[in-house]
């Protein structure tokens, strides 16, 4: 075999059966899916959003049954599952926010390489779950 015909590697497609488990992604590839996952959480959870909202700014009637949503549960599902909810809604926000300026920035600097892919997706990593986990302290009455 001569240097000119030298064997090319072969780019396949990614089976998701079999690959996915062997499949080393970068941490910016998983903040950019969960970045996805986030916004589409949001988004399908908008109803909730919404109810929250209103119940929280109507009256004091409506801010009453919203914290009892939260303490004695909602409907079938029990309190402790309401915060979970809410909890997944906080991480969902943050997370977006934060990897959306991260996007945006880089969009804006030109910032596009893998020493400064991995290393802000560590912050926005560390920020995302730090702030969740202070306000879940909250959430669940620990301050």
């Amino acid at each position: 075999m001569t240097p000119l015909n030298k064997t090319r590697p072969e780019f396949r497609n990614i089976n998701a059966f079999t690959d996915l488990t062997t499949y080393r992604l970068p941490l910016a590839g998983w903040v950019s899916i969960l970045h996805r996952v986030s916004g589409a959480m949001m988004f399908l959870l908008m109803p909730f959003i919404v109810w929250m909202f209103d119940a929280s700014v109507s009256s004091e009637i409506s801010f009453g049954s919203f914290t009892s949503a939260l303490s004695s549960g909602l409907w079938i599902f029990p309190g402790v599952l309401v915060k979970l909810v809410v909890l997944g809604l906080m991480w969902a926000y943050l997370h977006h926010l934060i990897a959306g300026v991260r996007h945006l920035y880089m969009d804006a600097r030109h910032a596009v390489s893998k020493e400064f892919g991995a290393s802000s997706a560590k912050v926005v990593l560390v920020l995302s779950i730090g702030l969740t986990l202070i306000l879940g302290a909250k959430l669940f009455g620990l301050y």
